[in-house]
């Protein structure tokens, strides 16, 4: 036999590989073609392109287990992908040994059982389609993020999603009764009972919330579904300081009688954000106080909620704790408040690369970080502006750092980098932690394992090496094969 150019063979291996894929799978079921990967192969905010293989498409639970089996035989790694919304680039392949297994045609939803307070969902149903499906059977999914009209939920049980429901209704983990997955070798577990109380030993389906698809690939979730609250309060309340911020939400709890579903944090700079994003939006008042605090209640049968609200916002105002505010007259009001959060983040990504975290610190030592940060970030990069917010009802700062307009892509990298070293230095001597609702994902990887207690890697990869053995699943995504 005549030897080929130096590469051939490699290349008809892979040619061998996609032909087996499509042989197997079906072409429809198989993309290859660089146009039509492209959107699976970067991450969300676009600084990221990976490279993949293929990009599978699989439609049913026997189909993924089909394809999990096929990619172990060709030697594949494989990277499970919801909506493609995380930041922490989890979702993202790293080469032409993996594919990417995309799950958004298992988008059914199974079952709806109101009667149970239960529904049964496939894991590529966009969340803000599960919740109008949950909203039409009078009931309601809490589960509330910026990304919810293209996130799917079987990404946010991957991530163990947070959002701006946490501090009232819990994390994802918090929200899941069942799960059915495919294993590593291409094993369906069924694991999607609806019970609310099974304590028939460990509780395996933990196991793969948050775990970012390195166990196993998520094909379908039991979600716990709850009374639709019939009234929701919204309001923006303006307070001389980020102190002044969290002491109104430790008085506000009690007095507003724990019905508080949302507490987020803003302060001037994050306003500016969102009229950069949205010109022509309306600031109900004025944009300059030092800090603002938009809340939501919500509540169920026969309470006055707004009565509430009133109460402590005027004994508040009385004190002169709350400097100004408005509480929404119409859930299209309300709609127009929560804008002014979301267009923070999008006013952010106008300005182009920059570093975004996901901390969190005990709610008492909130503020405090906040202070500390801003000072530190100052000093050292004062080219830099900042914007601090979040849910800090349960402690979640999203603390971001952007460089100067126009700034080259390896000087920015250099700031975020010299940033992010600066925020989690603080954030050690807080007992904090680096993500409070992101994920580790392959962004985070370093920072996470730098941090981990022996005994907590050595649980880590005992799993993994149980569960995964080749280390196939979302290969480089939260851990590195120990050498």
């Amino acid at each position: 036999m005549t030897a080929g150019p130096a590469g051939a063979g490699r290349m008809d291996a892979t040619a061998q590989k996609l032909e087996r894929l499509v042989d197997r799978l079906g072409a429809g079921a198989v993309l290859t073609e660089h146009g039509d990967m492209i959107r699976y192969l970067r991450d969300w905010p676009g600084d990221v392109e990976g490279r993949a293989l293929a990009v599978l498409r699989p439609d049913t639970t026997q189909a993924v287990a089909q394809a999990v089996r096929l990619c172990a035989e060709l030697g594949l790694g494989i990277v499970p992908q919801g909506g493609n919304t995380g930041l922490t680039e989890a979702g993202t392949p790293q080469g032409r040994d993996q594919v990417v297994i995309s799950l958004e045609r298992l988008n059914r939803i199974r079952s709806m059982s109101p009667d149970d307070f239960a529904a049964v969902v496939e894991a590529g149903c966009v969340l803000e389609t599960l919740k109008a499906a949950v909203d039409a059977a009078d009931r309601y999914f809490p589960l509330a993020l910026g990304a919810q009209g293209s996130c799917q939920i079987g990404g946010n049980v991957s991530t163990n999603a947070g959002g701006i429901n946490v501090l009232r209704y819990g994390m994802t983990r918090d929200l899941i009764l069942g799960l059915e997955v495919v294993l590593a070798d291409g094993t369906i577990w069924d694991g999607l009972s609806v019970l609310r109380k099974d304590n028939r030993g460990i509780d395996l389906k933990q196991l793969f919330i948050g775990a970012e698809g390195t166990l196993g690939i998520v094909t379908a979730v039991a979600i716990k579904l709850l009374p639709r609250p019939e009234h929701v309060e919204t309001a923006l309340v303006a307070l001389p300081s980020v102190g002044d911020v969290m002491a109104l939400y430790r008085r506000a709890r009690p007095a507003c009688c724990d019905l508080i579903s949302a507490f987020e944090l803003m302060r001037p700079e994050a306003l500016a954000f969102a009229r950069d994003a949205y010109p022509d939006l309306a600031y109900p008042i004025p944009p300059d106080y030092p800090a603002y605090a938009l809340m939501e209640l919500t509540a169920s049968g026969p309470i006055d909620l707004r009565a509430i609200l009133d109460a402590f916002l005027e004994a508040e105002m009385e004190a002169g704790t709350v400097l100004d505010g408005v509480v929404a007259a119409s859930r299209q009001q309300a709609l127009n408040l929560w804008k002014i959060r979301e267009g923070m983040n999008e006013g952010q990504a106008l300005r182009g690369m920059h570093l975004r975290t996901d901390i969190s610190v005990p709610l008492s030592r909130v503020a405090d970080y906040i202070a500390e940060a801003s000072e530190a970030i100052a000093a050292a990069l004062p080219q830099c502006d900042c914007a601090a917010y979040g849910h800090v009802g349960d402690g979640n700062i999203h603390f971001n750092v952007l460089p100067p307009r126009g700034t080259e892509r390896a000087a920015a990298l250099a700031i975020m980098a010299e940033a992010k070293s600066i925020l989690y230095a603080i954030l050690d001597r807080f007992d904090g932690s680096i993500s409070a609702e992101h994920g580790i994902g392959r962004a985070k990887k370093a920072d996470f394992t730098k941090r981990l207690e022996p005994a907590q890697a050595g649980m880590l990869i005992a799993i993994k090496q149980a569960l995964d053995p080749q280390w196939r699943m979302n290969p480089g995504s939260q851990l590195d094969r120990p050498q």
